[in-house]
């Protein structure tokens, strides 16, 4: 039986505050920068890329995406 886990996410872009952060759920950390901005991030149908800050609220590991809106993909921030 193969089950997939997902986990609590804290999402917000680089340049926004933490306090305007979504929860997102996610099977990773690319999974949740990806669900955020197809759902909830106003540039979301802008072209280009956004950053995100992506953080598991269970362990509190924090890591950072530049997600490119035109094609849905996520790769880390340099």
């Amino acid at each position: 039986m193969s089950e997939t886990l997902t986990r609590r996410y804290c999402v917000h872009g680089v340049a926004e505050a933490a306090a305007r952060a979504h929860l997102v759920e996610g099977q990773s950390f690319e999974d949740a920068a990806l669900q955020f901005v197809e759902h909830q991030h106003p540039l979301a149908d802008a072209e280009g890329d956004v950053s995100l800050y992506v953080e598991d609220l269970e362990t509190g590991e924090r890591q950072c995406f530049r997600v490119d809106v035109e094609r849905g993909e996520a790769e880390p921030c340099d």
